[in-house]
């Protein structure tokens, strides 16, 4: 028998279903037209070794500014912070990092920035503002992290990210069910958030995740809420910013069929309506509508490719939705995720892309998304791609992370024409 038949024989028997649907994928996405972008061809970004959640604003000068978690251990270990660096050259080369909180201090996680329309630079994150790293140690929380609690911080920068204000200030989010039910009862709270907070009707939102308990797998139940600040494009002095914890009442987004909603991420409609995406562990993410600016949210429901369409497949991984701003797609909408219907924490590799466009629903606008397709893989099939940033700048550049190394990619013109031209059901000209 041929050596290679047989080889091919032997790794189709050994394979666990899930690495053979990967390698699957995989093949499919190196070979598809247009081609998918190998995750090595990346302009690295610099770290001190773990690295999470890169995430890149443009200045008004052409700079990108990119703020991100970073550590010389693993993820959750001691030193964990945020840190700032600068291009000008749209990612080839980076300034040195920037402390915006040290290694030395408590724990700072899971940095977002935000804009303003003045140009100040905010960056939020969890800080574990009561150094609590020693009272955590003597739990049985697992893993004994503490980047998921303490206060919502945030401090800002007037030159572009080459410094950060010395003084950080606390957003005072509503205290609901779910915090009371934690093992402190609220007197500590528990949460992340990921991605970039969005400008909405003349107001900032930020999505963020509340977590009520842990358990083997680290997160054991969470709800999925949001943050409105609505003067931060006006109000110069942060002790002034007003600050709203959304939805109304005493329960978050939650999913339908499990305890887990979390990395909730959202966009504009242009009726105003808002929409969001959520990662559960059922196989499937979830979405929600919002018609009244974040009060409340259309009921739980697992995301689908529109109004009465098939499932979306997604694991227990980021998933997100951008609105384009600029360039030859603008008003249309991309999606980020993996394609894979798995319950846990692999299966993040491909990352694809949907395409979608408005349609017009009987309580307002509608996302259609088109056909997925492949937009970054690594060659091994059990790296993992996740915690993307969408920037535009004369072309679409996607940053990604596997949590050790950093990178910045220019997509090909020709993968984002596909998403609309030949994977969608609509006509390229149906976007509003």
């Amino acid at each position: 028998m041929n050596r290679l038949y047989l080889s091919v024989i032997v790794m189709m028997v050994v394979l666990p279903v899930s690495d053979a649907m990967g390698q699957d994928l995989l093949t499919e996405a190196i070979n598809q037209t247009p081609s998918a972008v190998d995750i090595a061809s990346g302009l690295a970004i610099p770290s001190e070794g773990y690295c999470d959640q890169p995430y890149v604003l443009r200045l008004a000068n052409g700079t990108w500014l990119c703020t991100m978690t970073t550590g010389k251990g693993h993820e959750g270990q001691s030193g964990q912070h945020v840190v700032s660096c600068r291009s000008s050259n749209r990612g080839k080369t980076w300034s040195p990092l920037v402390d915006i909180e040290p290694a030395d201090g408590p724990e700072a996680s899971w940095a977002m920035p935000y804009l303003t329309a003045y140009g100040r630079a905010y960056v939020f994150y969890t800080y574990n503002s009561k150094n609590m790293r020693d009272v955590i140690a003597s739990t049985p929380y697992a893993r004994k992290r503490v980047d998921t609690l303490g206060e919502y911080a945030f401090k800002y920068s007037d030159d572009g990210g080459k410094t950060w204000s010395r003084e950080r200030w606390f957003i005072p989010v509503r205290e609901t069910n779910i915090d009371r039910r934690n093992p402190y009862k609220g007197d500590v709270r528990f949460f992340w958030g990921v991605g970039k907070p969005i400008r909405h009707k003349g107001s900032m939102y930020l999505g963020f995740t509340k977590v009520e308990s842990f358990g083997e797998n680290f997160i054991g139940a969470s709800e999925s809420w949001f943050l409105r600040c609505a003067n931060i494009d006006t109000q110069r002095d942060p002790a002034k910013l007003d600050w709203e914890t959304l939805p109304k009442g005493d329960h978050g987004l939650q999913s339908p069929a499990h305890s887990i909603a979390s990395e909730v991420n959202l966009t504009g409609l242009s009726d105003g309506s808002l929409f969001c995406t959520y990662r559960t562990v059922a196989g499937h993410p979830c979405h929600a509508y919002s018609r009244d600016d974040g009060k409340s949210w259309t009921e739980s429901a697992f995301m689908t490719y529109g109004p009465g369409g098939r499932l979306v497949n997604h694991p227990r991984a980021a998933n997100f939705v951008r609105k384009l701003t600029e360039g030859p797609y603008k008003g249309r909408y991309i999606y980020w995720f993996h394609n894979r219907k798995t319950k846990g924490w692999d299966g993040r590799n491909p990352a694809y892309l949907l395409g979608g466009v408005e349609v017009d629903g009987t309580d307002g606008k509608h996302i259609q998304w088109g056909e997925p397709l492949a937009v970054l893989y690594d060659r091994n099939p059990k790296t993992r791609i996740s915690y993307p940033d969408f920037l535009w700048d004369d072309g679409l550049y996607i940053t990604e992370t596997q949590k050790a190394t950093a990178r910045v990619h220019r997509i090909p013109d020709d993968l984002l024409k596909w998403l609309w031209e030949k994977g969608h059901p609509k006509s390229s000209k149906s976007a509003k």
